[in-house]
Formats: structure tokens, sequence, C-alpha cells
């Protein structure tokens, strides 16, 4: 059975240089259920201050449990062997004024690693980033093969259970070189993530969401889009499909 979890959603800004971070992984195929395999992108733009994030995966609802995030607060990204307490433990040592690296830090040294046999720690992926565009993330040196992370000018990918590291390198060039709303910008990346292998174990669920202080429709809305496609057999066109429609729907606003 495959499973995932639960759904806020985030992104981030980044301004460090490009790097790639990657590591080999234990084997979790006699598990009940899959490892939330999974390519994300977070982004920022700093024109308009909208943050957004995105992610791909080879598992059901994938959005749901992956991405976090709070607007004028940051965001989160949780994936590989999963705790998905670390999305609003993130959002709440954000609001506490940690820094990115430090939130790392202190979640892992707090986590009991309940299951260090067939769940654990050392297999854990996450990203931050906080509202002034700072960002850190980390992939466990047990994350399943392939896994990785590789941060751009107000971007991170990450993503586990890949063809190989272009997957994620390939991501941050399309965000960093595609024109218009960051939608647009993190679609972009996620099918430049899916040219280059993807998830190796194929396509079902994609999710995005764009998050700014009151600028979603209506009174007091903090998300300008949210997108979910829960299970498809090609996923990322589905998306493109809303991406494109909502940017319609923009321009006639």
């Amino acid at each position: 059975m495959r499973k995932a979890a639960r759904l806020l959603v985030a992104l981030f800004v980044s301004t460090i240089p490009l790097s790639v971070s990657a590591r080999q992984s234990a084997d979790f195929s006699r598990l009940p259920w899959d490892p939330p395999s999974t390519f994300s992108i977070l982004g920022y733009d700093p024109d308009t201050r909208e943050i957004g994030a995105a992610v791909q995966s080879r598992v059901f609802s994938a959005g749901n449990g992956v991405l976090w995030a709070e607007a004028g607060v940051g965001a989160v990204a949780t994936q590989a062997i999963v705790d998905v307490s670390y999305g609003p433990q993130g959002i709440e040592l954000l609001k506490k004024g940690l820094a990115p690296k430090e939130i790392i830090r202190t979640i892992l040294e707090h986590d009991p690693d309940p299951r260090p046999t067939d769940w654990t720690k050392k297999g854990r992926q996450f990203a931050v980033i906080n509202a002034r565009g700072e960002v850190a993330a980390y992939t466990g040196p047990e994350a399943t093969t392939w896994a990785g992370d590789k941060q751009g000018k107000y971007c991170t990918a990450q993503g586990n259970i890949l063809a190989g590291e272009a997957v994620v390198a390939n991501m941050v060039q399309a965000f960093e070189n595609t024109k218009g709303h960051i939608s647009l910008r993190l679609q972009a990346a996620l099918e430049a993530g899916q040219a280059a292998g993807g998830d190796k174990r194929g396509m079902q669920s994609a999710a995005m969401i764009v998050v700014k202080k009151d600028a979603g429709v209506w009174l007091h809305n903090d998300v300008v889009l949210r997108l979910q496609v829960d299970d498809s057999p090609d996923p990322i066109k589905e998306m493109r499909r809303l991406v494109e429609k909502a940017a319609a729907q923009r321009r006639r606003g």
C-alpha cells in the first residue's frame, strides 16, 4: 500500500551558491508501504514576493505530507523516510526566528528515531526556507538511492529514489531560466525533473502551492494557488493544464 499524510504547503528563497549533496541508501523494499519517493522544488519570486512549491511522486496524493508553508513565515518540504511532524515543527521554529540550518539541526537532534530498523531518521530528507530567503536542506545517509538536493538562486530541489543527480540539477536550471509567474517556473521544474528520469518507479501524483500574505482570491486569503493531482498516469501533464488554466484566470482578473 502506498501512503501519504497531510498537506499544507511550502516554498522558499535562496541566494546561496549552487551545490549538490547526495547519499546512498538502505533497502526498504520489505516495508508494508512505499517510502514516499519524491522530487520537489521550493522557490521564491523576489519581484512578487510569492513563495511556491511543487512535488511529483510515484505515491498516491504525494502533496499530502510533503509540502508545508505559511505566508510571511517560510516553508518546509518533508520526504523520503519521512516523519511528517518535521513540517509543523519547522514552521513553528521559523516563527521563533531560528535560521534554517539551526532548524534542521534542532529537528534532527530531537527526533527520537522510534523505528530505527525499518524507518530510520538516517533516511529522512527535508528542506527549510525562511521569510528572508535563507535556506538549508538535509538528505540523510540512508535515504533511498538516488537521493540528493541542489540549491540555486531563489530555489532548492530535492529528491529520492531518482534516476540520478540530473533530476534535481535540471529542476534548478529550469526554475532559474523560465520566465513568467512562479507557478509556470515551478511547473517547468517538474517537467525538467521528469525529462531527466524523475522518480525511478514512475509517476502517480503531483501538487503545487503558491502563497503570499492576502494575495489570494476573496478576503484574507494567503493562498494564491493550490493544485493537487492525486492519481494520474501523467500527473505532471495534468498539472500543466491546471497551471495554464489558473494563469488564464489571472489574466482575465
